[in-house]
């Protein structure tokens, strides 16, 4: 009775660790990758004001228009152009509706590995053929490596910076490059920055200043805890993003009414302190694990990949579970099992209590 379709997809390993966590007493737990901040009560309150105002009904499939005005000016102001924006079910819904745009079953995309696991499976879904461009040990996708794939069959890239799981930011210089290889074959380039509020070195640079087939996927799920929310955005060019805004029409319909006139200011309003507290807890998860574990310093999101001891990632993490450590396997983000995520939005003294342990299992 099940679809073959639905088969091809494993249930999330995160999601298999979340139900795990339930399971144990008060575990360490460096595996959730949201926030550990609240939402503002800025936009709480907007929220609740909405409610209050009768705005709880469909808005137009594309979301509102005061929300994408203020889209477009923050783009605008970082130098880039895009001929269309609408608002999404967060930044997954962007990516599924970018996929069912773009592709047919059968087509090829690339995907750096390692990848936010959404890219895998939703290919699949879809009956996608991917091409994964191996970036260990520095996990930097670069124009030679994707270079070395990209061929006249290529559909689509996705590309995303800061990376999930990696931590890797790529600047300015860097996407210069990969939208010079990209110009040779003009796939559409999914540009997955969610995590660009989170750019330690402030290098952080966006495609579409140098690859005009790009759509930018973003929201505010991380740089404003509205992981629950649903809500994001996808901007770039207008034949794409007509496609998307149709498709919308007939899955999510649009996105939360109330959220969007609550989401009103967000995109100029990161807290810059929560910005100096993460870099804070990169800095000191970083200094904690490189004696013991082969590890690349993160240049943003919040998550570090270290290499698991003799490269066996899934064991390593049954051990850590078995200490009371939840962390997730690097198979769950890659072709390779190799490696392992923690995640650093916890507090100082979770982080410093997993780590401990971690060392001590090395």
């Amino acid at each position: 009775m099940i679809s073959r379709r639905a088969q091809l997809v494993d249930a999330s390993g995160i999601r298999k660790v979340f139900d795990l966590a339930a399971k144990l007493k008060n575990p360490i737990n460096l595996s959730i990758g949201q926030p550990d901040f609240d939402v503002p009560e800025e936009f709480k309150q907007k929220v609740i004001k909405a409610v209050k105002d009768g705005k709880n009904k469909y808005t137009v499939t594309q979301g509102i228009q005061e929300l994408r005005d203020e889209i477009r000016s923050f783009l605008i102001n970082r130098r880039v152009n895009v001929d269309d924006i609408f608002i999404s079910s967060g930044v997954s819904g962007g990516i599924l509706l970018s996929l069912l745009a773009v592709t047919d079953p059968g087509d090829e995309i690339i995907v750096s590995d390692p990848y936010f696991v959404m890219y895998k499976h939703l290919a699949g879904l879809l009956g996608l053929k991917i091409k994964y461009v191996d970036t260990y040990p520095d996990f930097k996708f670069t124009a030679e490596r994707l270079d070395a794939v990209i061929s006249e069959r290529t559909k689509l890239v996705f590309i995303n910076s800061p990376s999930n799981p990696t931590g890797c930011v790529l600047n300015s210089r860097e996407l210069k490059d990969l939208g010079e290889v990209l110009n040779k074959f003009s796939p559409v380039a999914i540009f997955d920055e969610i995590y660009s509020e989170f750019d330690y070195e402030k290098e952080h640079g966006c495609l579409s200043e140098f690859y005009e087939r790009t759509v930018i996927l973003n929201g505010f799920s991380k740089s404003h805890a509205m992981t629950g929310w649903r809500i994001g955005y996808a901007a770039g060019p207008k034949d794409i993003i007509e496609q998307m805004i149709k498709i919308q029409q007939y899955t999510f319909v649009c996105s939360p009414s109330i959220i969007q006139y609550g989401a009103l200011g967000a995109i100029n309003g990161f807290l810059n302190d929560i910005l100096k507290e993460y870099r804070k807890k990169r800095d000191i998860v970083f200094e904690l694990l490189k004696d013991k574990f082969d590890v690349m310093k993160p240049q943003g999101a919040f998550y570090i990949f270290p290499k698991a001891p003799d490269g066996d990632g899934e064991g390593f993490v049954s051990r850590a579970i078995k200490n009371n450590v939840l962390i997730i396997p690097g198979s769950i983000f890659s072709e390779k099992d190799t490696h392992f995520r923690i995640s650093f939005a916890s507090s100082l003294d979770t982080i410093k209590e997993g780590c401990k342990i971690l060392n001590k299992l090395v």
